[in-house]
């Protein structure tokens, strides 16, 4: 069915899954932790016109996933000039909003596997309303012509708010976060008015513009424990990430979200 003889390109970038490589047109990878919701998920946004996402394709010989192979401009590392560029940042909020008027049709799906965090963390209070993508990383996007064009790698993809999908969102375009551990290209940038952008290109809701930084709040100091967990149980990719510090990272940026909520809230509500 697929041309298991053709030439295999490693792609390189990502932060967790290994063995990601380009053959063709096409993208070979292991499957997920929630993969059989994530081979559906992308076949109902194929089934309603969405374009700004992989198709899938089926399973090779080697028993990887076979998506769609989306040509484009992806953010690495080292970042590229425009990273901060707000038209971009815009252009992201836009189709995240209208990945989520796709997906909304697909609902929420019953019996997924839990989650891989450890036991006694507290209830959030933040019923889920749609399956969001909840990494939207700057690896994570295609660009044409210098507007967002699509979401890639939906590992992550779960049952979430509208609200915590744009925490997600502003986490990594607002972006949230220490001086000191951000790309020096997104250093000493107007957070608020950026996540103002953000939320009003979106279409963001009142009630989720009051909620979104104490839940953006909670989250992090929920990450923290994830990410150990995972480093612990999992190893891989998390174990390489809490090794280089990504724990100090989120304390870090906790305390910055503790410093300058109430100034992003303000923001966000003017």
């Amino acid at each position: 069915m697929f041309d298991d003889d053709a030439e295999e390109i490693p792609l390189l970038g990502g932060d967790v899954t290994v063995g990601l490589v380009r053959v063709g047109r096409t993208v070979r990878r292991p499957p997920a932790e929630r993969a059989e919701m994530v081979r559906d998920l992308l076949r109902h946004l194929e089934s309603v016109g969405f374009t700004g996402a992989p198709r899938y394709l089926g399973v090779d010989s080697a028993g990887r996933e076979v998506l769609t192979y989306i040509e484009g401009e992806v953010a690495g590392r080292p970042r590229p000039a425009w990273i901060a560029d707000e038209d971009r940042m815009l252009s992201v909020a836009h189709l995240v909003r209208a990945y989520h008027d796709a997906v909304v049709g697909f609902g929420i799906p019953d019996n997924l596997p839990a989650p891989i965090e450890p036991a006694g963390l507290p209830d959030l209070d933040d019923p889920p309303e749609l399956v969001g993508h909840q990494d939207i990383t700057p690896e994570n996007l295609v660009f044409r012509d210098g507007r967002a064009y699509a979401l890639i790698d939906f590992d992550l993809a779960r049952p979430v708010s509208r609200a915590r999908e744009l925490v997600n969102l502003m986490l990594w375009w607002g972006p949230f976060g220490a001086e000191e551990d951000l790309d020096p290209l997104l250093r000493n940038l107007d957070s608020p008015r950026r996540c103002r952008l953000i939320a009003d290109a979106y279409g963001l809701s009142e009630p989720d513009r009051h909620r979104l930084m104490p839940l953006a709040e909670a989250l992090n100091e929920r990450a923290w424990h994830t990410m150990k967990h995972r480093a612990e149980t999992l190893g891989g990719g998390w174990a390489r990430m809490w090794s280089e510090g990504v724990g100090n990272v989120i304390t870090n940026r906790q305390h910055w979200l503790a410093k300058n909520a109430d100034t992003i809230a303000t923001a966000l509500l003017a």
